[in-house]
């Protein structure tokens, strides 16, 4: 365990990349990349996450912020309850964040890895992450064939990393494990050859590592079609706010997905988005309509960037634009 620390650990100093989160101790901006890391890449995250500070310096700026700002600023992010806990953590936080586990474990948005984190990058508390890449690394070191969707196989790769932590340095442990897997120890075709505990590793030695870890099979993807409606009226365009009842969007601004009683123009494009395990081909189409119907307003084009709009409305909106210039 020392070796396998020991080479982790300097091969994290020499190659750890330059994260705008790796800068600070300050447990607000490493709670919030942590959040904002969670089913989104690295290289998606960093703007958001400086423009989101920015905007919410503090945690104090943050829960005092309406809830339409929050969601304007996360807008494109997706997975958009994780913004609505942060700010309800954030307004049971106050002005002193927690600084021991389980007060942090017990904010709303926030599970076991993501408290681990926190608590041990900002506070050097000897709690271990167990995010996906951690996973991956442990499986592999330790020749684990248990499905990573087990409780029981967790709860074997929980104890590994428990085991592996660096208790003097858990946080810098920790960043390191992630990294490995996030920029070495990769999901197809490991890099092993440059890989700092390739010595350390048994499925490398069995020949094992490109079929570890063991996952289910994903769900099969649902393909659906879209058509997305630009009614411009007077530098205007319809949109209507998603109601609460929707627990995903709630708050949120979208195009009509139909026109009844209006007029079609002319076809703008089309783009394809993705949500889990659903598959949109989305045509934006323009059109006119003498009136908003019901439950629809007018929203003015300069207003369109401090409300939140959904991802679709967002893209279909830059294909109409473009079609204006063109």
């Amino acid at each position: 365990m020392r070796a396998f620390r020991s080479a982790l650990l300097s091969w994290y100093d020499a190659h750890a990349r330059d994260l705008p989160w790796r800068r600070t101790r300050d447990p607000y901006r490493i709670w919030l990349s942590e959040i904002m890391l969670q089913q989104t890449r690295v290289a998606a995250v960093i703007p958001y996450y400086e423009r989101f500070l920015e905007r919410f310096p503090t945690v104090p700026a943050l829960a005092s912020a309406p809830e339409q700002e929050v969601l304007a600023a996360w807008a494109g992010l997706g997975y958009y309850s994780r913004a609505r806990n942060l700010q309800k953590a954030a307004r049971q936080v106050g002005n002193v964040f927690p600084s021991d586990y389980a007060a942090i474990r017990a904010l709303p948005g926030i599970g076991e890895y993501t408290a681990a984190a926190i608590a041990s990058i900002a506070f050097d508390l000897p709690h271990a992450v167990l995010d996906g890449n951690v996973m991956r690394v442990l499986a592999r070191v330790n020749n684990d064939p248990g499905d990573l969707a087990s409780p029981a196989a967790r709860r074997r790769l929980q104890q590994s990393a428990d085991a592996l932590l660096d208790r003097r340095n858990p946080g810098r442990f920790n960043q390191a494990l992630m990294e490995l897997g996030a920029t070495v120890c990769l999901p197809r075709d490991p890099r092993c050859l440059v890989c700092p505990v390739a010595a350390h590793c048994a499925a490398r030695r069995e020949g094992r590592q490109n079929e570890l870890p063991v996952k289910l099979r994903k769900a099969r993807a649902v393909e659906e079609m879209r058509t997305l409606w630009i009614v411009r009226n007077r530098g205007r365009f319809l949109l209507r706010q998603v109601d609460a009842g929707s627990k995903r969007l709630a708050g949120f601004w979208e195009l009509p997905d139909a026109l009844p009683g209006g007029k079609p123009g002319k076809l703008l494009g089309e783009f394809r988005h993705a949500i889990v395990n659903h598959r949109y081909l989305c045509r934006v189409q323009s059109g006119t309509l003498r009136r908003a119907p019901r439950g629809f307003q007018w929203v003015a084009a300069g207003n369109l960037q401090s409300i939140p709009l959904t991802t679709m409305a967002r893209k279909a909106l830059a294909i109409a634009d473009r079609e204006r210039i063109e």
